[in-house]
């Protein structure tokens, strides 16, 4: 029983759903790129040592914001105490070099990107995550890079570049969602995030100025021919509905428990840009 509740935490702290997000980035990353012989066995290997990868950097973050989320998330598996410190740092560690072990399998390039991966992962819940901005960004970057990894695994990389840019963009908007919703916590903890130096307000137009440029470059694939017309329904009926349909709550309330409701859609709007990619 005792186990089962251990496993049970070590899931929750890895973030499965957003682990499932990126298995299929990495698998529609490889399937977009796929240009002449392929071995899909090597796409299965990018996709598992992403996910383990992707689940320590959720892990170490959790470590390292643990006083944070005494205030924020206190429903976080570490200070509910379902998961002791050590041994959230055994699972990191495990996790992380499993997922860097298993690269080595796929290609130099990919073990080349989880290597820089875990390490980027590492300082940004150390370090960069408390630089105004730059941590936004890093996760952005790192949310983008899923897709390259999957073009690495079939070792044709630039056709991964458009959906990178896509993730990038709407992950940087979510970053700045999520720091509205924990600007308590980062408040009394210290942690200068955009809203907490500049207020919701001004966060708020960062937001729709990256949200209108978003919606303007999901054109883009289909104006030059790069996606055909089913992704471009895809767009116009779910992606672009909902991305306006956000701007608009958010103008509304920003209330935290509307906050955590838009920075789910969100989530949920990466799997619709991502069918749109996978169609198109």
């Amino acid at each position: 029983m005792q186990l089962f509740k251990k496993i049970k935490a070590i899931v929750k702290i890895s973030r499965p759903i957003n682990l499932l997000i990126t298995f299929f980035s990495i698998l529609v990353g490889a399937a977009i790129c796929i240009k002449g012989i392929y071995f899909l066995d090597k796409i299965i290997l990018a996709a598992v040592s992403g996910v383990l990868i992707s689940a320590s950097g959720n892990i170490i973050n959790d470590i390292f914001d643990i006083e944070i989320d005494k205030i924020n998330r206190p429903d976080r598996v570490l200070v509910k105490g379902d998961l002791k410190i050590n041994e959230a740092v055994i699972t990191y560690i495990l996790f992380a070099y499993t997922g860097i072990f298993i690269s080595s399998y796929v290609n130099y390039n990919a073990l080349i990107i989880s290597t820089s991966a875990s390490i980027l992962l590492l300082l940004y819940s150390y370090k960069l995550k408390q630089m105004l901005l730059l941590g936004n960004t890093v996760v952005a970057v790192m949310t983008g890079m899923v897709f390259i990894y999957g073009g690495a695994a079939v070792q044709n990389i630039k056709p991964a570049v458009i959906p990178a840019l896509f993730a990038f963009v709407i992950n940087f908007i979510r970053e700045i969602i999520k720091d509205m919703e924990d600007i308590e916590g980062d408040t009394k903890t210290g942690i200068k995030t955009f809203p907490v130096k500049y207020g919701f307000n001004v966060a708020k137009k960062l937001i729709i100025i990256f949200s209108m440029l978003l919606i303007l470059f999901t054109f883009y694939p289909f104006v030059l021919k790069i996606y055909g017309i089913k992704y471009l329904i895809i767009i116009l009926v779910l992606v672009n509905p909902i991305l306006i349909y956000f701007l608009k709550s958010l103008m509304d309330d920003d209330s935290r428990k509307n906050l955590n409701k838009l920075s789910f859609i969100l989530k949920l709007n990466m799997v619709f840009g991502l069918l749109a990619i996978f169609l198109g």
